[in-house]
């Protein structure tokens, strides 16, 4: 089993996203993220889904949703070269001890401070799965009390774009 990444262009209309969802967990398919937002053109929602599944599997999941009612188009991400970002909000305990080093570790990874109270740090990092789970692994140290993701944003690089 492989995570697969792809972006499906669908009519803004009410019920699209439970019929997508419905698709892939129906399949048998663990949605390890799933994102979904107007475009600029307010006719359409950008879906962007994180998939684990066999490569087989998921190229026949993709052709069935490309038959879904109110799918314009589906991208497959698999060998595409894409950029891919995350947004997470992580609250963390820091005292007077350990507020320093936390901090320190933010600013390595770019984070940002976005609450601050004598018994937690609030941080706000955005960047690929890889920069997160990096981050994610180093805060565990001291203790996580709350922690809120995004899920996978991903776009093609280039000029190539999936369009309605």
């Amino acid at each position: 089993m492989n995570k697969h990444t792809l972006s499906a262009l669908v009519e803004n209309k009410f019920g699209v996203l439970a019929r997508v969802s419905g698709l892939l967990s129906g399949r048998g398919f663990n949605i390890e993220t799933l994102n979904v937002g107007p475009t600029n053109d307010p006719r359409y929602s950008r879906i962007t889904a994180t998939v684990v599944a066999d490569d087989a599997g998921f190229d026949r999941c993709v052709r069935q949703l490309e038959k879904l009612i109110n799918v314009v188009t589906v991208q497959n991400f698999d060998g595409v070269d894409f950029v891919s970002r995350e947004l997470v909000m992580v609250k963390v305990k820091a005292n007077q001890e350990t507020r320093s080093q936390i901090l320190e570790i933010a600013g390595i990874f770019r984070a940002q401070v976005i609450d601050v109270s004598l018994e937690s740090l609030v941080l706000e990092i955005t960047g690929n799965a890889n920069k997160v789970k990096t981050l994610m692994k180093l805060l565990e140290n001291y203790e996580i009390i709350e922690m809120a993701r995004t899920g996978t944003l991903s776009l093609e690089r280039g000029l190539n774009a999936v369009r309605g």
